[in-house]
């Protein structure tokens, strides 16, 4: 094995995929919250964690987002899993007996159109490969789990509808994280990601981002979120395409300082957007 990578979740979850996906040669580490993966990664206890933040149906993983700035770990890699969601039932069962489909929270949503259809109740679980495990377990013909092929594969059970989420596009994106920041790499796509806080004048933000437009910065994501649960505290968190060493994303780096109480670097890595 290369090394260990750690993810949030059970054997058999779409984070386990997405490290199959981006680092097939490591040693997959389950871990229960998204708390755990970044203190595995931190402590060294593991090389890399694997972090879901945001899907293209559900949106955004709000509890990442806001553990990244505060997690002393720097973004390596992003990886795009195309989310399959398959309803798994025990050995046998069939469609029209199930009557329970257990799932996290964050997938239930993205098949709730298959599951009106078919009058099947969703429950919710900590985790879906954990959903899979259980309904396993239980052996009831009449409960199942949305989960993934790999966790078929791993607990047992049948395939009883493949593919039901509602939308043919449904992907999630995932952070490598790891201790160690690589500003180093180049690629022909690169991606920087930074949190930032204005300073408290008029149309800072305006101003802020003013810089990106004039040098032709691609900005692809932005995003803020409160700190400390004050509504006067805001973070924002930003992708942008390109290396902090270009000409033209240096100067606009230099010019969001210039609007900024604090601006923090979390990666600079290689765009793995043309597989989304």
């Amino acid at each position: 094995m290369a090394g260990r990578i750690a993810f949030q979740g059970e054997l058999g979850a779409y984070s386990h995929q997405a490290c199959q996906q981006a680092r097939p040669d490591f040693e997959v580490v389950p871990c229960t919250t998204f708390e755990d993966v970044v203190e595995k990664t931190r402590s060294g206890e593991v090389d890399l964690g694997m972090l879901a933040v945001e899907n293209s149906t559900y949106g955004r993983v709000a509890d990442v987002h806001s553990l990244l700035p505060k997690s002393q770990l720097h973004i390596v890699d992003e990886a795009f899993v195309r989310v399959h969601v398959n309803l798994l039932g025990v050995p046998g069962a069939r469609l029209e007996e199930i009557r329970e489909a257990h799932g996290h929270v964050v997938i239930l949503p993205q098949c709730a159109g298959f599951l009106r259809k078919h009058a099947i109740a969703g429950k919710v679980s900590s985790d879906n490969a954990r959903a899979a495990r259980e309904v396993a377990a239980a052996g009831d013909r009449t409960k199942a789990a949305l989960a993934s092929e790999l966790a078929a594969s791993i607990y047992g059970l049948d395939v009883v509808a493949s593919q039901i989420e509602d939308h043919k596009n449904n992907t999630t994106r995932f952070l490598v994280m790891s201790p160690i920041a690589d500003h180093s790499r180049r690629a022909t796509a690169m991606i920087t990601t930074f949190t930032f806080r204005v300073r408290n004048i008029p149309a800072a933000l305006y101003k802020a981002m003013g810089g990106f437009a004039t040098n032709g910065v691609n900005m692809t994501k932005l995003e803020s979120y409160m700190l400390g649960g004050s509504f006067m505290a805001t973070e924002f968190y930003a992708d942008i395409e390109g290396h902090p060493e270009d000409e033209n994303v240096a100067r606009a780096l230099e010019e969001l300082r210039y609007f900024t109480t604090h601006m923090d670097i979390l990666g600079v890595y290689p765009s793995d957007r043309t597989r989304a």
